[in-house]
This record gives C-alpha cells, sequence and structure tokens, in this order.
C-alpha cells in the first residue's frame, strides 16, 4: 500500500508547485538579463532557432548538417555565457535551478521514483506511524543481547534466555525480509519488560524506510478510535483513521488485554485480525497475556483465527529494564 491516493497526490502537488515557483523566477532573471544585456535575448532566441532547425534535420535523416548545428548552438551558449559572466553573473543564472537534479522536480527517473521522492514518502509514513521519535532509539542497530541472561537455561526453550533472544532476533529480521512477499502477522507474548514493543519497533523501523506504511497504537487507542466511529454522529477524522487501519501495510497492536474487554472491542478484534488476513495485510499484536487467558478473554473464535493465521512468538526471562539497571548496562 505504501502511501494513500491523497498523500502520492500531495506529493506530486509538491514538485508541480515546486516547478511553477522556479519558472517565475527563471522569467524574473531572465528579464533581469535582457535589461542588462539585450544580446543576450538574441543569442536565446538564435539558440531557439538553431534548436528547431537541427530538429527537422534530424526527422530529415541529415546526421552532418545536425551535428554542425549543434557545434552551432554550443557556440551560441558559450558567447551567451562569456557576456554573462562581463556582468557578473553566473553560467547557469538562465538555466532552471532544480531542487534535485536527478528528477530535475518530477519526482521520477527512467520511470522510477527518485530518490527525493522516496524521502518525501517516507517521512509521510514516519509521521503517520505514531512512534517516529520512539523508532530513533528502538531498532535493530540499538537491539543488544548482553541486556539478557546467559547463564540459566530456560526448560521451557532449552536455551539462555540470551539464546533464544538471539534466536528470536533472526526471527523478526527473516519476517522484515519476507514481507515484501508474505506479509505475515506475528503475536508476541510475555511479562512485562521482555522486550515486545522493542521487538515490534525494530520491525517497525525496518518496514517504514522500505515505503510500507506501519501504523502503531495501544490496544486501548485503537478500541477507542472503533468506538467514536461507531457511536459518534458526527463526521471526524476518527472516521478516516479506523479505514487506515484495516488498509495499512502494518498494523502493530499494543498490550492487548490491558482495555475493558466486552462484547463491542471481542467483535472489533475479530473484524480487524479477520479483515487483516483476508486482505493479507501484516498485524503484530503484543500482549501479557498467554494464549489460555487470550483465550478466556476474547473467545475461541478470535484465538482460532490468530492461532491459525500469526506465528506466536513468547518471549521469556526477567523484566530487562531491570536487569539493565541492576547490572548498569547502558541503553
Amino acid at each position: 500500500m505504501g502511501l494513500s491516493n491523497s498523500q502520492y497526490e500531495s506529493i506530486m502537488r509538491s514538485y508541480q508547485q515546486r516547478q511553477l515557483l522556479e519558472k517565475r523566477k527563471l522569467d524574473e532573471r531572465t528579464a533581469e538579463v535582457y535589461a542588462a544585456l539585450p544580446a543576450v535575448q538574441e543569442l536565446n532566441a538564435e539558440i531557439g532557432r538553431a534548436s528547431v532547425r537541427s530538429a527537422r534535420m534530424l526527422l530529415g535523416g541529415d546526421p552532418d548538417a545536425v551535428q554542425k548545428l549543434r557545434e552551432t548552438i554550443a557556440d551560441l551558449r558559450e558567447q551567451r555565457e562569456v557576456l554573462l559572466r562581463s556582468k557578473g553573473y553566473p553560467d547557469d543564472y538562465l538555466e532552471m535551478h532544480y531542487e534535485c537534479p536527478l528528477c530535475r522536480d518530477t519526482g521520477y527517473v527512467d520511470n522510477r521514483k527518485c530518490r527525493c521522492f522516496r524521502a518525501k514518502e517516507t517521512e509521510i509514513l514516519y509521521r503517520q506511524s505514531n512512534i517516529r521519535e520512539v523508532l530513533k532509539a528502538e531498532n535493530f542497530d540499538t537491539f543488544r543481547t548482553d541486556w539478557f541472561d546467559d547463564e540459566k537455561k530456560d526448560p521451557r526453550t532449552g536455551k539462555t534466555v540470551r539464546e533464544y533472544m538471539e534466536m528470536v532476533k533472526d526471527m523478526c529480521q527473516r519476517y522484515v525480509r519476507e514481507f515484501p512477499e508474505q506479509k505475515g502477522s506475528l503475536l508476541f507474548t510475555g511479562k512485562t519488560g521482555l522486550g515486545k514493543t522493542f521487538l515490534s519497533n525494530c520491525i517497525a523501523r525496518e518496514l517504514i524506510e522500505q515505503c510500507f506504511s506501519v501504523v502503531y497504537l495501544s490496544a486501548a487507542e485503537m478500541f477507542d478510535i472503533f468506538s467514536k466511529e461507531r457511536f459518534s454522529r458526527e463526521e471526524d477524522e476518527d472516521h478516516t483513521r479506523s479505514e487506515y487501519l484495516t488498509e495499512c501495510d502494518l498494523l502493530i497492536i499494543d498490550d492487548l488485554g490491558t482495555e475493558l474487554v466486552n462484547t463491542f472491542t471481542v467483535s472489533q478484534l475479530f473484524y480487524l485480525v479477520n479483515d487483516r488476513l483476508i486482505a493479507k495485510k501484516g498485524t503484530i499484536i503484543s500482549t501479557n497475556l498467554p494464549t489460555n487467558q487470550m483465550r478466556d478473554e476474547f473467545t475461541d473464535r478470535v484465538m482460532s483465527r490468530i492461532i491459525s493465521g500469526y506465528q506466536i512468538i513468547p518471549l521469556y526471562g526477567e523484566d530487562i529494564r531491570v536487569r539493565r539497571k541492576l547490572l548498569g548496562i547502558g541503553g
């Protein structure tokens, strides 16, 4: 999905506005030069006439004449530059000045999005993700396995927590690599402070950098959006936001189970999980609840869809925030 149609059109309008602004500035510079150096106007007119002759001869199949005309045009341009320099003007004073010379402020190079377009696209996707600042600190570059214990083996995994988290990190990075094709879904379970949100943020940053649309919300925020849409009679941005929750490439729902669970939230969760699985849209859910308690809270119907469609990744160990403080490990 990446950008919505309106977001794409907004970027393209910014390019069009940039071109119009620069064209006005070029017209002003041209008028200024013509007033100071009338000979430049005649040189420009002759360059234009020579360019037309060159095009006609090329179409007529006369490559020799075309080469001569090209030399003539080059000579005329050199004369113009000499005149401009005589009055202290730079050589490119009568040229369009592009913000991006690669695409000439069109957004595209060889029918592919220019890197400047990608930068604008990424900026929008970070802004709407809801976790822009967090992702500067929480990403795979800052994820450290020395936060985790490497002495005791957990009987559930047969590994130390550090060994297990190295494996989980690899799983998350593989999820990112496979996302363009598979758009899979993950369920992180485990107590508070084991890294569920951090890992979700690591994935979010990687996918935003690839220009996928990512939205992060706590479960309480998400259900509040659905509630306002359902029960409010006024048109507001929540109607648009709820649509985006079903359409974005990756939706991250944090702390599921901390909100008030009732018939409405259960039905909305099923609707969202089911619709995104059918549409092959990625979802990451993190919860402090074990799967058996999730079944009690959210019904067999919801959990059946999650268990059948999600990769479940349980996290174990101690609260890493407490452990880092006790061991004096930096962030």
